[in-house]
């Protein structure tokens, strides 16, 4: 976390997730693992894991954190499954239920996109999209 975010109550926090400066943060969000949330970004939904989420107009997520991911150590095969998993989730026209079951339908998800959906399924303030 950088100067000035804020934290109201109940937020989660996921592993290796950025929290920029001057971020105030709606009680009860989930902060997804290995996300970035740019300097001075409200959140007031949930942020997806691997996002790189900004405020440059409305909040919405941009897509994977590619930089971070790859100084963690992911592989090239782990940041394809993720980046074909964000382009369903945010990309499509699908709404996020269809979205879902379209990963889960496709097969070979790898553990990092279980976890995606599983985020997913599991949020209770909606996700930024």
């Amino acid at each position: 976390m950088a100067n000035a975010a804020t934290l109201a109550g109940h937020v989660t926090v996921e592993e290796y997730a950025v929290v920029g400066a001057l971020c105030p943060v709606h009680q009860f969000v989930k902060i997804g693992a290995y996300s970035y949330i740019g300097g001075g970004t409200t959140i007031t939904q949930d942020v997806l894991p691997y996002s790189l989420t900004s405020a440059k107009r409305e909040v919405h997520a941009f897509g994977m954190n590619s930089v971070g991911l790859q100084r963690k150590g992911f592989s090239k095969e782990r940041l394809r499954k993720i980046h074909r998993a964000y382009r369903v989730l945010l990309n499509s026209k699908m709404n996020i239920g269809d979205s879902v079951a379209k990963l889960k339908a496709d097969g070979d998800l790898g553990d990092d996109v279980e976890r995606l959906i599983k985020f997913v399924e599991g949020s209770q303030r909606g996700i930024l999209k």
